[in-house]
C-alpha cells in the first residue's frame, strides 16, 4: 500500500484515512464526501467516528474495487490462515491458489491482504496523527485522546503483525532477515508521496521493534473497562503475547498471561462453543463485530465460506480428514460433536465435515474472533514447558483441554510424556484442534518452520479430491499433495507486483525466489 496509495494521492490530491465512513478507495470518493482535517477533528462524534473507520477497514475491507469481501479480518485472514495449513480443506477453486502454494506476485486474494492491511493502517496513522491538536484545542479528554489512540497503536499493530507473518521469514529463523514496511506516519497529502516510499523493509527485528513499541504503550494508555469489540488494555496485552511466542520469548509470554490473570476478567468457556454466540463471553479478548447492518458481505462472511452447501452456505472450505482423523484428537471431544447434538462444533454433509463456528450466512452477523483468552493460556502452557516448568504446562493445557474431552478419558500428568518434546507436540495439537477454522495453523507453521520443529507446510488433502464422507469416517487412504519445504521461496508470499511497480522513488525488494 505505500506506493500504491501514493499513487492515488498524486492523482487525486485528497486524504484517505480521515473519513472513517467508507472504505473505498481515494479516486472513487466524491469531494461531498470529504471531510478536511480541521472540521473532522473538531467535533468528538466524528473524531469518534473516524476511530470507528479503523474497524470497520478492517472488518469489511476492500477487495479488485469492492467493498464487502472480507479483507483483510472478515473471513479473508482467516481463510488464507486456514488454507496455508493442512488441518481445513479447500473444496472450492477460490482460495487453491492459497491452498496448492501456487501464489505469483499477481496474485489477487494475497495482494488484497497486503491492500487491505495497509489503506487499514494509513487509517490508524490518520487518527494517530490528529489526537493531540484535538487534545489540545479542548475537543478531547486526556482519556479520550488516550483511548483514541491505544485503539489506534493497537490496530496498526495488529495489521503489520499480519503482513510480517505472511510476507516475511520468521523471526524464529533469521531475525535480520527482510521484514515488510512499517508505516508510522499518513499519507495523506502529497508531500508525504515520497517520504512514504523511502520507508524500507526493514528488518523482521525491527518489524517487531516496533510491534512492541506500539503495543506496550497501548497498554498504558488504553482504559481497562469494555468488550471485546474494542480495543481495551486487554488487547495489547493479548497480542503482546502472541507477537512474544513468535519471538520465542517465553518468559514474556509468561508475564503478559499473568497480567490477564490478575485482571480476573478471562476465563476459559466450560462450553468451547461460547466465545463464538455472541462474542463477549470470558474467553473473547477482542474481535471484530459483525451486524446484518454492517459485515463482510456474502463472498467475505464466514458463515457463508466455512459454513455447510447442505445448510445454504457456500462451503469453500471445510475440516480436514487429515486432523479428523488425527490419533491425538479423541473421538469423544466435544470439540468433535455433530449440530444438533447440544448445538455441535460440527455440520455433517455427504461431502465431509464442516465447521458449525459460524452459523449466520442469511445476514452475516457472525464475528471475527481474533485472540481468545484460550490462546494465551496454550501460549502460556508452551512457554513453561520450553523453560521446563512441566509440572505448570501441564496444568494449563489440561484448562483448555479437559472441558471438550469425554469422561471417560483422563487428565494429563507429567508422566505421560517421554520428553520436553512430547509436552511441547501435545500443547501444539491442542492448538490445532482448539483454534480449527480460526486461521491460527498458519502462524504455528510460520514460527515452528523457523526453528526448526517442522520442516515446512505439512501434506495436505489433495484440493478437490475429498468428495466423500467415507474420507472421514473409514480408513480410506486419503491423497495427499501440497506439502511445501520450509526453504522454498513460496514459504512465505511475495511482495505485490504493483507495489513495487508504483513505487517511482524507492522500490521495495521482492521476496527471493519471485
Amino acid at each position: 500500500m505505500t506506493n500504491i496509495i501514493s499513487n492515488k494521492i498524486k492523482s487525486a490530491f485528497v486524504a484517505l484515512a480521515m473519513i472513517g465512513i467508507t472504505s473505498c478507495e481515494v479516486t472513487d470518493l466524491q469531494p461531498a464526501n470529504i471531510i478536511p482535517d480541521a472540521e473532522a477533528f473538531a467535533d468528538a462524534n466524528r473524531i469518534n467516528a473516524a476511530v470507528l473507520g479503523i474497524y470497520e477497514s478492517a472488518q469489511r475491507g476492500f477487495y479488485l474495487g469492492e467493498v464487502q469481501r472480507g479483507y483483510p479480518f472478515g473471513a479473508a485472514s482467516t481463510q488464507q490462515g486456514d488454507m496455508k495449513g493442512e488441518d481445513m480443506y479447500n473444496d472450492q477453486l477460490f482460495y487453491e491458489i492459497t491452498y496448492t502454494n501456487a501464489q505469483n506476485p499477481q496474485s489477487a486474494n494475497n495482494n488484497g491482504q497486503w491492500i487491505s492491511l495497509y489503506r487499514m493502517i494509513n487509517r490508524a496513522n490518520f487518527v494517530i496523527e490528529n489526537l493531540d491538536e484535538a487534545l489540545s484545542s479542548g475537543v478531547l479528554t486526556q482519556a479520550q485522546r488516550d483511548g483514541y489512540r491505544g485503539e489506534a497503536l493497537f490496530l496498526r499493530a495488529l495489521a503489520h503483525h499480519e503482513l510480517v507473518l505472511f510476507f516475511a521469514r520468521p523471526y524464529s529463523d533469521n531475525p535480520t532477515a527482510m521484514g515488510i514496511p512499517y508505516r508510522t506516519f499518513a499519507i495523506n497529502d502529497v508531500a508525504k508521496v515520497e517520504p512514504g516510499e523511502a520507508v524500507g523493509r526493514g528488518t523482521v527485528q525491527e518489524v517487531y521493534d516496533q510491534l512492541l513499541s506500539d503495543l506496550n504503550e497501548a497498554e498504558e494508555i488504553l482504559p481497562t473497562a469494555g468488550n471485546a469489540f474494542r480495543g481495551r488494555k486487554a488487547s495489547a496485552i493479548a497480542l503482546k503475547a502472541r507477537v512474544m511466542l513468535n519471538m520465542e520469548d517465553w518468559t514474556g509470554v509468561l508475564a503478559e498471561h499473568a497480567k490477564l490473570i490478575a485482571a480476573a476478567e478471562f476465563a476459559v468457556t466450560a462450553n468451547p462453543l461460547t466465545p463464538f454466540r455472541g462474542g463477549t463471553s470470558s474467553d473473547n479478548i477482542f474481535s471484530f463485530e459483525s451486524t446484518d447492518a454492517s459485515n463482510a458481505g456474502v463472498n467475505g462472511a464466514l458463515a457463508n465460506m466455512y459454513g455447510n452447501p447442505d445448510l445454504g452456505s457456500r462451503g469453500l472450505v471445510k475440516i480436514s480428514p487429515i486432523i479428523w482423523r488425527a490419533d491425538f484428537w479423541l473421538p469423544g471431544d466435544a470439540r468433535r460433536s455433530l449440530r444438533g447434538e447440544s448445538d455441535g462444533f460440527v455440520s455433517q454433509g455427504p461431502l465431509g465435515m464442516f465447521t458449525n463456528k459460524y452459523i449466520d450466512n442469511t445476514t452475516f452477523s457472525d464475528n471475527t474472533v481474533i485472540i481468545r483468552f484460550a490462546e494465551i493460556v496454550l501460549a502460556a502452557a508452551e512457554s513453561n514447558a520450553r523453560l521446563g516448568n512441566t509440572a505448570a504446562a501441564v496444568e494449563l493445557l489440561n484448562s483448555v483441554r479437559d472441558r471438550a474431552i469425554p469422561a471417560t478419558a483422563s487428565s494429563f500428568v507429567a508422566g505421560n510424556f517421554a520428553s520436553t518434546d512430547a509436552l511441547i507436540e501435545a500443547i501444539i495439537n491442542e492448538r490445532r484442534i482448539e483454534f480449527l477454522a480460526e486461521g491460527r495453523r498458519w502462524t504455528d507453521i510460520h514460527r515452528l518452520s523457523g526453528e526448526g520443529r517442522m520442516a515446512g507446510i505439512p501434506a495436505k488433502a489433495t484440493s478437490r479430491s475429498i468428495n466423500n464422507i467415507n474420507f472421514y469416517t473409514t480408513d480410506r487412504a486419503i491423497p495427499t499433495d501440497h506439502s511445501l519445504s520450509y526453504s522454498d521461496n513460496l514459504f512465505i508470499w511475495p511482495i505485490p507486483l504493483v507495489e513495487i511497480l508504483t513505487n517511482n522513488t524507492s522500490p521495495i525488494p521482492q521476496n527471493p525466489g519471485y
